[in-house]
């Protein structure tokens, strides 16, 4: 079961766990009813300051590979994630025709690929209901592996991004083997494990045309020599029934995805009434502990915003999950401005970098457990900043 492995992984980590659940501030039981301020009582000069659920700096997830800097989801960006010294890599995983699994944010692939520019495809464009949302354009479950192989990557967000625009068509669309394999021939190569965090992408709706996810995931990662409890592996996703279903199929660490707004498709798709709000009172949490290892929520799930954009004070959220052992990862961390809180934004121009160390800086005293970082070195570097401030502190 796995809450019972979770517990014995916990139980590993010793005094450090204890001393986490039972003596900090940060983690004292929270409220059942209402909001409730996660950020942590003043540490003794003499005792250190247990900041995550096991008392280790948060992991760097690079979200799509280092897609501030490269296209998303390309071999290149994950490659550069890994130079830059990222824990994980992100990729988002959906079927082909012939049920391979590739790295695309999204099925349907015409603002992540050059698509719109093949005649050969031009019937291929189409009109598809996704989760509910009626969506036009190419979809990767419409090609085969050899067909979406002659198609080239683009900036998803070339307004944000244009400098990533160059690489514009030199880079294919990868499969989730290739993605393994470039982890591995990576941590060999520098004398560290390199971690690997897959997203399946709307697993009813891949379900429901029989090219249904889970097992292909697990297939890949069995043939990687990666589907084993201790392997650096998260599974994530926002539905959970299937993460239900992967539960029982594999060891590897779970996580459920919490969005700040709606519900898990699958609850929409039965009726049930439940939202990603539901998720994180404490009973929600208690349930997602017995078939997951841990919750992604969106930032504001965590410290949400006020009109003007400014951040307000944190929900409880954190605490509440690790008082049930859950680890907290959160997305998604830029460097731009429109993506920071108003906090941290420095001038007026909406793609100008702000002051993101200071966002980070926010979360880290919540005590999230990792962070999902478009910018991998903005991310470690405010990672290294925080903890060496936080060093310097206690000793003082």
């Amino acid at each position: 079961m796995r809450t019972l492995r979770f517990q014995t992984r916990r139980a590993r980590a010793g005094a450090a766990i204890a001393t986490l659940v039972t003596s900090t501030a940060m983690l004292a039981a929270p409220s059942t009813a209402g909001a409730q301020s996660d950020s942590p009582a003043t540490p003794a000069a003499d005792q250190a300051r247990p900041d995550t659920v096991l008392g280790k700096a948060p992991l760097v997830i690079a979200h799509r590979g280092a897609s501030g800097y490269r296209p998303e989801h390309t071999l290149a960006a994950y490659k550069l994630a890994i130079q830059l010294g990222a824990d994980y890599v992100e990729p988002d995983l959906v079927s082909t025709k012939d049920g391979v699994l590739v790295a695309r944010h999204e099925n349907e692939i015409s603002t992540t690929t050059d698509v719109a520019d093949h005649p050969e495809f031009a019937d291929r464009r189409t009109t598809k209901t996704i989760d509910g949302v009626a969506i036009t354009g190419w979809f990767t479950e419409d090609f085969t592996l050899v067909e979406l192989k002659t198609l080239r990557a683009v900036e998803r967000l070339p307004t944000e991004r244009p400098a990533n625009t160059r690489y514009d068509g030199l880079y294919q669309i990868p499969t989730f083997d290739e993605v393994l394999a470039l982890v591995k021939k990576e941590s060999a190569k520098r004398g560290r494990t390199i971690g690997v965090y897959p997203e399946t992408k709307h697993p009813t709706y891949f379900r429901s045309i029989e090219l249904a996810l889970n097992r292909r995931v697990v297939r890949d990662l069995r043939q990687a020599e990666m589907n084993r409890a201790r392997s650096k592996v998260f599974i994530q996703s926002f539905e959970t029934s299937n993460l239900r279903h992967l539960n029982r199929l594999t060891n590897v660490k779970l996580v459920q995805l919490v969005n700040s707004t709606g519900a898990p498709y699958n609850f929409v798709a039965t009726g049930d009434p439940r939202t990603y709000a539901d998720l994180v009172t404490a009973a929600g949490l208690r349930e997602i502990a017995t078939y997951a290892d841990g919750i992604g929520p969106n930032k504001d799930v965590l410290i949400p915003r006020d009109a003007g954009g400014f951040l307000t004070q944190p929900t409880g959220v954190v605490s509440r999950a690790h008082r049930v052992g859950l680890v907290v990862h959160a997305f998604t961390f830029r460097d731009e401005n429109q993506f920071l809180p108003a906090d941290y934004r420095i001038g007026t121009d909406p793609n100008a970098k702000g002051d993101a160390f200071s966002e980070y800086a926010r979360f880290f005293d919540i005590g999230v457990d990792g962070v999902f970082a478009d910018y991998t070195d903005t991310a470690i570097e405010a990672r290294d900043l925080y903890y060496d401030e936080d060093t310097e502190r206690q000793a003082s």
